[in-house]
């Protein structure tokens, strides 16, 4: 969906605070759980003696499915609302958070933070704060969730509330743009509609919240990006590469260049679904044809765009990284795989700039010796061999990794300034 009506939400928080169960309310509420997968679960729930519609048993159910990615596939993961359509993107632990959050598409545009009303900001509550503001999250709607279990409590509430602002502030985060909404993922009282238990309480419901987001611009006035996915060859039109516009707009006629294999050419024809089509905005998945540029010439992990002004090679780039989990120490002269867009290349840390204060953005070391997990620090990176990559204040969409090794995601970052050869 390239329109405006789309975002990408995340939903993040510490692990026990219901963010399962908000999910599974959220799609249930929205009727995007097929009506058959609950009357299954419902079933189950009676045959186990759990009585009536014992909604939470449901919502467990369906929140372990997505996550074992069973009946429930990837599309179920959309709700609409009036304004939008929502994709979840979820973050069951926070490495998934970080792989999810930063592949491709799963750039997300707003964040839901879930809190319980019981236990308040907890470490998990603080990393994933602080992952958002790194990675150009703008707007949260904080959650205060399990009300239920304070009894629908204005001082809890509040109390929460307060905790939360002070956690936004010490990592810079506007707290003009985060609302607050108390919430009972459990019994439902406002997500979706509002609830007498809390009479106190006059603001939007979380759906409404949501409809309230602003919608984002679409990224159609910078330059074209579109990273390459895969090369075709098609009979009767020659090479096609396919990938997804992340910014600008491609056109039939265009003077395009791919980086870093440095080719470039005319665009012929652009085909979406099947049909071809004089333009493709972000968001939309296309072929191509380029006059003059053979299967051989490009690959993945290329980017596309404009001839005169072509895409970023970086001989070396500076980072803000935030590493997850690493079974040791990071120290300069570490070589493990960075995923960008949709290039994997094994880049080089040459020096650890300096560490940052999770907590509160602050440098904390400069020229630190090794950083470890839950460190934040800046880096110079080099790539092993040319790697296409943007600034992300000035193109956020490729600016914006993942870092890899021994089967899972150990860092993700961002970057600061590229150095181009």
């Amino acid at each position: 969906m390239s329109d405006e009506r789309h975002q990408n939400l995340a939903i993040i928080g510490h692990v026990d605070h219901g963010k399962s169960t908000l999910v599974g309310r959220l799609l249930y509420e929205t009727g995007s759980v097929p009506e058959h997968v609950i009357e299954q679960h419902k079933e189950e729930a009676e045959e186990k003696g759990k009585g009536g519609f014992e909604f939470a048993y449901v919502m467990d159910n369906l929140a372990e499915e997505r996550e074992r990615g069973v009946t429930i596939d990837i599309a179920h993961q959309e709700f609409s609302t009036d304004e939008y359509e929502f994709t979840i993107v979820d973050c069951p632990g926070h490495r998934d958070f970080v792989k999810n959050m930063i592949t491709g598409a799963s750039q997300a545009d707003n964040a839901v933070l879930v809190v319980a009303a019981d236990d308040g900001v907890q470490p998990q509550t603080q990393e994933h704060v602080f992952l958002a503001r790194t990675l150009g999250i703008d707007e949260l709607i904080v959650g205060v969730n399990k009300m239920d279990l304070v009894d629908y409590d204005e001082n809890d509430y509040d109390r929460v509330v307060e905790e939360v602002k002070e956690l936004l502030q010490q990592v810079r985060f506007n707290t003009e743009d985060a609302s607050f909404v108390p919430i009972s993922a459990f019994e439902g009282d406002n997500v979706a509609e509002d609830s007498e238990n809390t009479p106190w309480y006059d603001g939007p419901n979380l759906l409404e919240s949501l409809n309230d987001l602003p919608a984002p611009s679409p990224p159609t006035d910078t330059d074209l990006r579109l990273p390459i996915q895969d090369v075709y060859t098609i009979s009767g039109i020659g090479t096609v590469p396919v990938g997804r516009i992340e910014t600008g707009i491609l056109n039939t006629g265009d003077n395009v260049s791919f980086q870093p294999s440095d080719v470039s050419g005319e665009v012929k024809t652009i085909e979406m679904h099947h049909e071809e089509i004089p333009k493709a905005e972000p968001g939309d998945n296309v072929g191509f044809n380029v006059r003059g540029v053979g299967k051989d010439d490009i690959r993945r992990g290329d980017v596309c765009g404009p001839a005169d002004d072509p895409p970023s090679v970086a001989e070396t780039f500076t980072a803000q990284i935030v590493v997850m989990q690493h079974p040791s120490v990071i120290t300069a002269g570490y070589t493990p795989v960075f995923h960008a867009h949709t290039a994997q290349v094994a880049c080089t840390i040459e020096s650890i700039d300096k560490k940052i204060d999770p907590s509160s953005g602050e440098v904390a070391e400069e020229e630190p010796d090794f950083i470890q997990s839950g460190d934040a620090a800046v880096v110079t990176v080099r790539p092993q061999k040319p790697l296409s990559i943007e600034p992300s204040e000035e193109i956020p969409e490729l600016g914006s990794f993942a870092i890899r090794d021994m089967g899972q995601t150990i860092a993700a970052g961002k970057v600061l300034s590229v150095t181009e050869p």
